[in-house]
């Protein structure tokens, strides 16, 4: 039986998307079973990995973790009730807060990077034979690749207006 043409196409993000699923499964269990919710979970990775610093602004997390700095605000305050990190106002501008990771955090955060290095590495296989079948061939007939934006950059948030 002849498959149509986007066959591939749907197949490698299909199997990309599930890929990324069962990660971000046994992410989210593991974060549980460390005593931390997914979301704090990835409020520590942020603070200690998006960062060069291991200092970040909420409009720093708010990038890294795709919400709104008011919802980032409230995670950072639910965590540094939890010990799990600590907040100050930037001696440049008392209207920044900067958020760091406390020795507790810390310890949360390397144990879970450690189980997560482990699983990164059975899914690594699978995420990269899927991305494979999802490059285009141009016009001269070369494969390529969307380019990935840099983590350690992030773009300016976009502010809604109501």
């Amino acid at each position: 039986m002849n498959q149509p043409p986007d066959h591939e196409l749907l197949r490698g993000l299909a199997n990309f998307r599930y890929a990324l699923r069962r990660f971000l499964r046994f992410s989210e269990k593991e974060a549980r079973s460390a005593g931390v919710t997914p979301q704090q979970h990835q409020l520590l990775l942020g603070i200690a990995g998006f960062s060069e610093r291991g200092v970040a602004t909420i409009s720093q997390l708010a990038e890294f973790l795709q919400e709104r700095n008011n919802s980032v605000v409230g995670l950072v305050e639910r965590a540094a009730s939890s010990g799990l990190v600590r907040r100050r106002s930037s001696t440049v501008d008392q209207r920044q807060v900067l958020v760091s990771l406390t020795p507790r955090g810390r310890g949360i955060l390397l144990r879970l990077s450690r189980l997560h290095r482990e699983e990164v590495g059975r899914v690594r296989a699978v995420i990269v034979s899927s991305a494979e079948a999802l490059e285009t061939r141009n016009a001269t007939g070369q494969t390529t690749a969307p380019t990935p934006r840099c983590a350690v950059s992030p773009q300016p948030r976009r502010r809604r207006t109501s």
